[in-house]
């Protein structure tokens, strides 16, 4: 169960949403503006890119409602613009396999970027349906309840996932070795 209003999550299902959602260099703009609003230069700076692939993703984003205007700032050589997501979380109901390749994209990048040592961890159990249920509510809620420390502290991403792979649910015959 989540812990977030329903006023945080935006629900993923139109084919622009879907879309937008397959490019590692838009996952990765979205990551970036869920801490705060940021411009296009400090974005650029921020996931190494230039500002023209950035601005060009950032029109996608908005074009599928993902993010959105976030106000201007006046500075010494003109206006500074602000984008900011438009919902803290994203719910994707009916994954699709190009933007959930992107997301794994996206999250590879940050990985080879992070200056801290990171988990990864593959592991695969067999669990019945009801043990899958408890062990999917127990991530949940620890994803959940972790409380934020305060601003200026590190981000950290987190990903979790489980899932069912596809293949024989029963035992398979080994054969054996002469």
């Amino acid at each position: 169960m989540s812990h977030q209003p329903d006023e945080d999550v935006q629900r993923i299902s139109t084919p622009a949403q879907h879309t937008a959602l397959a490019h590692p260099m838009r996952q990765r703009l979205l990551f970036a503006l869920g801490a705060r609003p940021s411009t296009i230069s400090r974005l650029a700076a921020q996931l190494g890119a230039n500002k023209g692939s950035v601005s060009h993703h950032l029109r996608v984003l908005c074009e599928a409602g993902l993010v959105q205007d976030a106000g201007t700032r006046r500075v010494r050589g003109g206006t500074e613009k602000y984008y900011r997501r438009t919902a803290e979380r994203l719910l994707v109901a009916e994954p699709r396999a190009e933007g959930t390749a992107a997301l794994l994209g996206a999250v590879a990048q940050e990985l080879d970027r992070s200056p801290a040592g990171h988990l990864l961890t593959l592991r695969h159990l067999r669990l019945g349906p009801a043990k899958a249920a408890r062990l999917a509510e127990a991530l949940a809620a620890l994803v959940d309840g972790t409380e934020e420390d305060a601003e200026g502290e590190p981000v950290h991403g987190l990903l979790v996932t489980l899932y069912q792979q596809d293949g024989a649910a029963g035992p398979v015959a080994v054969p054996r070795q002469k």
